[in-house]
C-alpha cells in the first residue's frame, strides 16, 4: 500500500523540467579521456610498431671449418700414439702406429688441423674403420673462432641476415663477465642429422645431444672482435673473461628474429 501511494504521488507531481541535466561528472570525463587516448595510442602502435622475439638453442664454438674423424685403414694392435691432444698436425702427419698381420702400418692425418680428441691407446686392438682421433680443421694459428647454433628447423626462415646473437658460454661465469656478442653469418636451410653433426664436429655424442628435440638447422655466427678484451672478442661486460676462448667450447645462443608487425598476431 505504501509503494502504491508513492507511485501515485510521483505521477501527480509536476516534472522538474527546469533543472539542468548532468551527463557525467568531471571524474567520468577524465576516465573517458584517458581511455580514448590509450585506445588511440594502441591503434597507432598496432599499425606502425613492431614486436621483437628471440630463439634460444644449443651452440658450440669452433674455428668454423669443422672437424673430421680419423679412421684406421687397417686392423691390428696400436703400438705407438705419435700425436697429442691439442697438437697441430700437418696433412699426412703420422698419428698412430699399428701392428698388423702384414707388418707395421702408420695411420696419418688426412687434412691439416688440431687434434681435438684421441680415441686410441697403446696396446689397444682396433678394427678397420675404427675411429682413432678427431681432428679440427685449422688452416692457420690465428684463424678466428665462430659459433654454430643448432636452431629448430621451424625458426630458420625467421632469422634475418646479420641478426644479433648473444652467446652464453658454459665455461664463463655469466653474472661476472656477461655474454659473448656476435652476428649471424650464414643459415643452412637444410636440417642436420645426428650423423652430419657428428661428422662436422668430430664427436658422435654431440650429434645426438643437438638432435634430442628433432633435426635442427645449423646457423653460423661470426663473433664480434674487440681489441679491449683478453679473449679478443666483444662481451656484454667491458673486459670479458681474463682468458682466451678455445674451440669445441659449448654454449647457448640467443638469436634475434625478424621483427614482427603487431597486427600479424593481434588479428585472428
Amino acid at each position: 500500500m505504501q509503494f502504491r501511494q508513492q507511485a501515485l504521488a510521483k505521477l501527480q507531481s509536476p516534472e522538474e523540467l527546469d533543472l539542468p541535466v548532468r551527463f557525467a561528472r568531471p571524474q567520468g570525463w577524465l576516465v573517458l579521456s584517458v581511455t580514448v587516448v590509450a585506445m588511440a595510442a594502441a591503434s597507432v602502435w598496432a599499425v606502425t610498431g613492431s614486436v621483437t622475439s628471440t630463439v634460444s638453442a644449443p651452440a658450440i664454438i669452433t674455428h668454423g671449418q669443422g672437424s673430421y674423424l680419423l679412421q684406421s685403414p687397417v686392423a691390428g694392435q696400436v703400438t705407438a700414439v705419435l700425436a697429442e691432444q691439442g697438437q697441430r698436425v700437418p696433412a699426412g702427419s703420422p698419428v698412430l702406429k699399428v701392428r698388423t698381420a702384414k707388418g707395421e702400418a702408420v695411420v696419418r692425418a688426412l687434412d691439416a688441423g688440431r687434434v681435438s680428441a684421441l680415441a686410441a691407446t697403446v696396446g689397444q686392438i682396433i678394427q678397420t674403420g675404427a675411429n682413432v682421433a678427431a681432428v679440427e680443421k685449422v688452416a692457420r694459428t690465428g684463424d678466428p673462432l665462430y659459433a654454430t647454433v643448432y636452431v629448430p628447423a621451424e625458426n630458420a626462415a625467421s632469422i634475418p641476415d646479420d641478426a644479433a646473437v648473444d652467446l652464453t658460454v658454459q665455461s664463463v661465469p655469466t653474472q661476472e663477465y656477461g655474454v659473448l656478442r656476435g652476428h649471424v653469418k650464414a643459415v643452412d636451410r637444410s636440417a642436420q642429422s645426428p650423423q652430419q653433426i657428428a661428422a662436422f664436429l668430430g664427436d658422435s655424442q654431440l650429434g645426438g645431444q643437438f638432435t634430442k628435440k628433432g633435426r635442427p638447422v645449423a646457423v653460423t655466427v661470426r663473433l664480434d672482435k674487440s681489441s679491449a678484451t683478453k679473449s679478443g672478442y666483444r662481451w656484454s661486460s667491458a673486459d670479458g673473461p681474463p682468458f682466451k676462448l678455445t674451440s669445441m667450447t659449448l654454449a647457448s645462443g640467443s638469436i634475434r628474429l625478424a621483427d614482427q608487425h603487431p597486427v600479424d598476431w593481434l588479428l585472428p
